[in-house]
């Protein structure tokens, strides 16, 4: 589900759960303690990456539906820990955007230091009022700091998803790449920070993140209540429900069809 590579004190973190890297509670918690871990790893940098084609789905919506009210607390302060932990963490995190990011995978990437995206038929974006989910205040302040006010009320309240011109316009992602070259080029970025006088990139990371980092230094203070309320709440239930059935079908009819 995670797969971990070492580049000359760069840990890569490999999402690896097919087929489509789906955001569950086994792969979150395995995320967030690599993350947290990283550093006293010996890690001087770190880079995400996915699976060709395919950063992140985001939230696993079909396994995260099965949980009760409890349960699903526990997912959602794990999320938040990893949220935090990608924030606030003391060596810079690169996203090597592999191809399709939304949701939850887009989040992932926001909370880094810079994003290559592959250049494609790909999609970012943070869709979550299409399905009748709120972004998090927190993610939202972490947003506007990529692309401005304005430009982040626009793509929220819609819930815009990008293709990777757009996103690199607006600044949600820092370049693109051809698809075969996005992780080396996430690579090289961390590379050449490297090279640089450790000490003053890290003094200088530190108060250019200070706000970042804010907006998460207190994980378990988080509004999770308030996401549960929604999350739970009828229309959301049944605009997710809807979702996964249609999903089903789908699935179905390619099986039918590859037959």
């Amino acid at each position: 589900m995670l797969e971990t590579l070492i580049h000359d004190g760069i840990l890569e973190l490999r999402l690896a759960r097919p087929p489509v890297n789906a955001l569950d509670p086994a792969l979150v918690r395995t995320l967030r303690e690599a993350v947290e871990s990283a550093p006293a790893r010996g890690a001087q940098a770190l880079l995400l990456s996915g699976q060709p084609g395919m950063f992140s789905a985001g939230l696993d919506v079909p396994a995260l539906l099965e949980l009760d009210r409890d349960a699903f607390r526990v997912f959602w302060a794990d999320f938040f820990g990893l949220c935090a932990a990608l924030a606030r963490s003391p060596v810079p995190v690169a996203a090597a955007i592999t191809g399709h990011s939304p949701a939850g995978g887009a989040v992932l990437s926001i909370l880094c230091d810079y994003r290559v995206m592959a250049r494609g038929e790909y999609r970012i974006g943070l869709n979550e009022v299409q399905v009748g989910l709120l972004v998090p205040e927190c993610i939202q302040l972490a947003f506007r700091r990529l692309v401005g006010v304005r430009e982040a009320e626009r793509l929220l309240v819609t819930g815009a998803m990008l293709d990777p011109e757009a996103a690199h316009a607006v600044g949600f992602v820092d370049a693109l790449a051809d698809a075969g070259t996005v992780v080396d080029a996430a690579r090289d970025w961390l590379q050449a920070l490297l090279q640089l006088p450790p000490h003053a990139v890290a003094a200088t990371r530190r108060f250019a993140r200070a706000d970042l980092a804010a907006l998460f230094a207190e994980p378990e203070r988080l509004p999770v209540e308030d996401f549960l309320d929604g999350w739970f709440a009828p229309e959301t239930q049944g605009v997710l429900r809807a979702l996964v059935a249609r999903l089903k079908a789908k699935q179905a009819d390619t099986r039918d069809h590859q037959r």
